[in-house]
């Protein structure tokens, strides 16, 4: 028997952020208390999509960001790839910096040093000194999403981790159709670092309610760098990263380009594109919450579901993208498609790392912003190429198509080494 099966079998407690393992708490934790998530999984995700809002924001202030540093709009676009360099590479790093501190005390942390740079962008006019509070904030925003995620699943009972995964990313999707473009709206008005001032103020309020309703959790004894090192090289593990990167440009090279889609290819009226853009966000949260209930017993279900339901919007949108009474319900099941798979894919990380979630869920927060990065590199390519608009669609069918071997190579690993078959029986060891 290995090292990690007899951690398995009996616990451990030399910590990785608790006392006990994820897996051994989680089967202490009673399921007596209805299907009601706790408090403290609804604060992360509100948490979540304060500091995710900043992501989103910037690129409807651009503009006015470039003509008020009197610099050029490839430089202000600058800003966006250094918040997304901060999360690729910071999350592994800092899951590691903090493997030994309390979750609580990490939560709280991370939302304080976020608000800081924000707030020290803010406070002056010099390029250099933005870029380098954007590249932080990515940090800290990395390092709050992978311990939001651990956090969840250790509040919650083990029929409901995928479940409470899906409402903290919920978080993510509210700030992306919602957060950004009311932050945008509220610059328009107060110039544009006002939206931005409104992020530092959600943020505090979610650092504060942090300390007040979160629950603590120990550190444990002797947090281990080396489990979760080891942890990190089964190849399960980034058959799922393949997943989540593929999934996530999937859907989101189409999104990015919808508005363009539209209003070029569709003829929608340009006053009713924010609207459908919302349709996204409504699927988003539909998806999330059938992917919650139907991974916790069936996460393979869910990811291969997803996998089709994109394949076969893409491609719809694609042949379709000339009738108005097609597209608009097709970007409402994009969404819902998209978003179905990502309580799976928090589902199958948790499982195979079980014993050692913290380092593989930042790296699954990495996975998740490598796959947002490559859209523009993809779409750009196309363009580049002579392709039209309606090109990001066939790149998102592409893409779509490529999560099914990855999916179905996890299982197999998986099924021959008994870490998670991904069906409602407990896995064999």
């Amino acid at each position: 028997m290995t090292d990690d099966e007899l951690h398995k079998r009996h616990g451990d407690k030399r910590g990785n952020g608790t006392a006990m393992s994820v897996e051994t708490a989680r089967r202490r934790k009673p399921d007596s208390r209805g299907r009601r998530l706790p408090l403290g999984v609804y604060l992360l995700a509100f948490s979540l999509f304060a500091m995710g809002s900043a992501e989103f924001l910037l690129a409807g202030v651009l503009p006015a960001v470039a003509d008020d540093l009197q610099i050029s709009l490839s430089s202000a676009g600058a800003l966006i790839s250094a918040f997304a360099i901060g999360v690729v590479i910071g999350g592994p790093p800092f899951a590691v910096l903090t493997l030994r501190w309390p979750r609580r005390t990490t939560l709280v942390t991370t939302q304080a040093v976020f608000a800081a740079a924000v707030a020290a962008g803010l406070l002056t006019d010099a390029y250099a000194v933005l870029l380098a509070s954007r590249f932080v904030c990515g940090l800290a925003y990395a390092g709050y999403w992978a311990v939001a995620a651990v956090t969840a699943i250790g509040l919650v009972p083990s029929d409901r981790t995928a479940r409470a995964s899906g409402v903290v990313v919920s978080g993510l999707s509210l700030a992306m159709v919602a957060g950004g473009p009311a932050g945008a709206l509220l610059s328009h008005f107060t110039g544009w670092r006002g939206g931005f001032w409104g992020v530092v103020v959600l943020t505090a309020a979610g650092a504060i309610l942090s300390l007040l309703a979160m629950p603590a959790t120990s550190a444990g004894e002797e947090p281990s760098v080396r489990r979760e090192l080891r942890t990190m090289r089964r190849p399960q593990l980034w058959a799922v990263y393949g997943v989540v990167i593929l999934s996530t440009a999937a859907y989101m090279v189409s999104f990015n380009y919808l508005a363009p889609f539209l209003t070029d290819v569709t003829g929608v009226p340009g006053v009713w594109v924010p609207a459908i853009l919302a349709l996204f966000g409504v699927g988003a949260f539909i998806g999330l919450s059938i992917g919650g209930r139907v991974a916790d017993r069936r996460p393979f279900h869910a990811l291969l579901t997803g996998a089709i339901g994109i394949l076969a919007t893409s491609i719809l949108l694609a042949l379709l993208a000339g009738h108005t009474l097609a597209v608009v319900p097709l970007v409402l099941l994009l969404g819902i498609a998209g978003f179905v798979l990502n309580p799976a894919i928090y589902a199958r990380v948790f499982t195979i790392a079980s014993m050692a979630p913290t380092l593989a869920g930042a790296t699954t927060v990495s996975a998740f912003q490598l796959g947002i990065s490559l859209v523009p590199v993809l779409a750009g390519t196309a363009f580049s190429a002579g392709a039209g608009i309606t090109s990001v669609t066939w790149i998102g069918a592409v893409l779509a198509a490529a999560i099914v071997p990855a999916a179905l190579l996890d299982r197999t690993i998986s099924r021959r080494h008994s870490i998670g078959t991904g069906d409602s029986r407990p896995p064999s060891h």
